[in-house]
């Protein structure tokens, strides 16, 4: 994988956040491909309950003031910079006043999720695009890793399907176990919808529970990775029936080779 360019965009990595089977993923696969010699990139939202002094964040001006468009809002983007100690791994920071200050990731105190994680997402996954248009950066492959980053593949197959910076570019899909109950906002597919996004396209998002939001994100990446050993059988099944490349799930002393050989072999 040397000097191959990977985007690894994620809900949630470690040591930013809690350890949990996505966040310690994003972690393991890219330090795999830095260790390779491959150019990594990581991307994930600036959620309130990462604490920036412990990290060292800062911002990056150059890279911040733009203004993204959600729901025929304009939202300011802000962008952040953090080094993973002793990985010589940079990591990106989506941030938001209005959708990321709040301090916990997902949900309030109560567990009620974010009646705007649906915003949240697409707010997201456009951030991480505009973010490395800017920077120039052409990746050969774009690895998604849980929820709140499923709306990236959808975005780059339609929204952004003219940019001549990805018209090579390939997405991996990494498909974990059911993480949230009930669905978000079931405004979300006309937000989508606005975007220019066709219907026909996102019609699982007229449901938008876990994973109607995974299949619709299948449906839109070029290859899948089933990362959860207990991955429920009806995704399982719609994964198989895909038509798409993709890797049965592999355990931790076993998917470095694993996923090296799928990039390699079926991705590329």
């Amino acid at each position: 994988m040397k000097d191959k360019r990977i985007l690894y965009v994620s809900s949630e990595v470690v040591p930013y956040l809690a350890e949990n089977e996505v966040s310690l993923m994003s972690y393991d696969v890219p330090k795999m491909i830095n260790d390779q010699g491959g150019q990594i990139r990581i991307f994930m939202p600036r959620y309130g309950n990462i604490n920036e002094r412990r990290h060292q964040l800062h911002e990056v001006i150059r890279l911040s003031g733009m203004n993204l468009v959600v729901n025929d809002l304009d939202m300011p983007l802000i962008i952040k910079v953090a080094s993973i100690p002793k990985e010589r791994i940079q990591v990106y920071f989506i941030d938001n006043d209005e959708y990321f200050k709040r301090k916990a990731t997902f949900a309030d105190e109560e567990g009620v999720m974010y009646p705007d994680n649906d915003e949240r997402a697409i707010f997201f996954a456009k951030g991480v695009v505009e973010t490395v248009k800017k920077l120039n950066w052409v990746p050969d492959i774009i690895h998604v890793h849980g929820w709140m980053a499923a709306m990236l593949p959808i975005y780059m197959k339609h929204f952004y399907k003219n940019e001549a910076l990805f018209s090579e570019t390939k997405i991996v899909t990494s498909v974990y176990s059911q993480s949230f109950e009930g669905t978000l906002n079931v405004e979300m597919i006309n937000k989508v919808k606005f975007d220019g996004v066709p219907a026909d396209a996102i019609s699982d998002l007229a449901i938008p529970d876990y994973e109607n939001i995974i299949k619709a994100t299948i449906k839109h990446s070029d290859a899948v990775i089933i990362a959860s050993e207990n991955l429920s059988s009806s995704l399982t099944k719609f994964i198989e029936s895909s038509g798409k490349p993709f890797l049965p799930f592999a355990p931790k002393d076993a998917f470095a080779e694993a996923y090296t050989n799928f990039y390699i072999n079926e991705v590329l």
